[in-house]
């Protein structure tokens, strides 16, 4: 029998790690302040990633390259097009200038790490399984949007434009965000778009934790369990705590844009679930890959991505992409976009 949504919503709204993010957000409705130290946040966050790169890496050890890499591509694919529906929705019915739009896409393209921690726990916790891949599927769907989103701002195409003027003309110009002088081009930018895209430090940590994970197989994470095992539940927590107390800061920011920003924040996520169901559908996955698969579609990037555009799209706005995807959309999905998400694969999962 299918469990109902507002049974499947309780109880992760009642979950441990939920609770805590409720009581992050409870103080800085407050105006308080929580008492951690300086980076204790980003140290829970390198743990969280060397976590579940391990658990993953030890879950695909058992699993054939050939099982596995339709998903990869199909996950590769997604992180490249969804910026293309997002950047259309946000040029028409959202009305905002083309390089905000692309650096927006580029989050919602891309994938938040906590978002599918958070998921990952809600389907332990009902016991419902998955595979290690769906790990790497996440770290592969970090790059291709950021690349997206550079393509879709038009920045390519201006520093060949640049390039090409400034070679007739004997001289040198600075191509915007590439490091590179108009000589380079396209090379330039290109080539800082994927050192960005590719070489970030969570994706590195992530994709590394899921090596050693596959090298050392479970005897080997038995060893480590005192340490990546044990403790999950509470470093997640605490980590939710802090994501709480920001989250409800940026919801303060996000407040000001308009109606149809707002907008876009929510629906976006619910139109890449859908799109992550069609995927998981065609791919015949089963229901916590299906589950994932669509929180994975619906979630956006507000590390990796932010890192990459400040230096390869320095023109656009962070107060606008960072407050949408960290005050609106996260939330929403932590609250009631799981517990939606997961009762929508049930539905359609095979």
């Amino acid at each position: 029998m299918i469990p109902t949504m507002p049974g499947a919503a309780l109880d992760v709204l009642l979950s441990p790690p939920i609770l805590f993010f409720g009581l992050g957000a409870a103080i800085a409705l407050a105006g308080a302040r929580i008492p951690f130290p300086e980076g204790f946040g980003k140290a829970l966050a390198a743990y969280l990633l060397v976590a579940i790169g391990l658990k993953g890496g030890v879950a695909l050890a058992g699993t054939a390259a050939g099982e596995v890499l339709p998903l990869l591509m199909t996950a590769a694919l997604l992180s490249f097009a969804m910026p293309v529906l997002a950047f259309a929705l946000l040029r028409g019915p959202v009305g905002i200038d083309r390089v905000n739009a692309a650096a927006v896409a580029a989050h919602y393209g891309s994938v938040s790490l906590v978002t599918f921690v958070t998921a990952a726990e809600v389907l332990n916790s009902q016991g419902i399984g998955f595979g290690g891949h769906m790990v790497a599927a996440l770290a592969i769907m970090e790059g291709p949007a950021i690349v997206a989103g550079l393509l879709l701002s038009g920045a390519v195409g201006a520093a060949a434009t640049v390039g090409v003027a400034a070679g007739a003309g004997g001289g040198t110009v600075a191509v915007v965000g590439a490091g590179a002088g108009a000589g380079a081009g396209d090379v330039g930018l290109w080539r800082g778009a994927v050192r960005e895209a590719a070489f970030n430090g969570s994706v590195l940590l992530l994709a590394g934790a899921l090596l050693v994970g596959l090298v050392i197989g479970k005897p080997g994470l038995d060893r480590l369990s005192g340490l990546f095992v044990a403790p999950w539940d509470g470093v997640l927590s605490l980590f939710l705590l802090e994501m709480g107390y920001l989250a409800t800061a940026r919801l303060r920011e996000a407040m000001t844009l308009n109606a149809r920003i707002l907008a876009f924040g929510i629906g976006m996520p619910l139109l890449g679930c859908v799109i992550g169901l069609a995927a998981a559908r065609g791919l015949g996955l089963g229901l916590g890959e299906t589950a994932l698969l669509a929180t994975l579609c619906a979630s956006a990037s507000y590390i990796a991505v932010p890192a990459a555009l400040r230096h390869a799209l320095p023109a656009a706005d962070p107060g606008l992409s960072l407050p949408l995807c960290l005050g609106v959309t996260f939330p929403f999905n932590i609250l009631l976009g799981i517990p939606l998400y997961l009762t929508l694969a049930r539905l359609t999962a095979g």
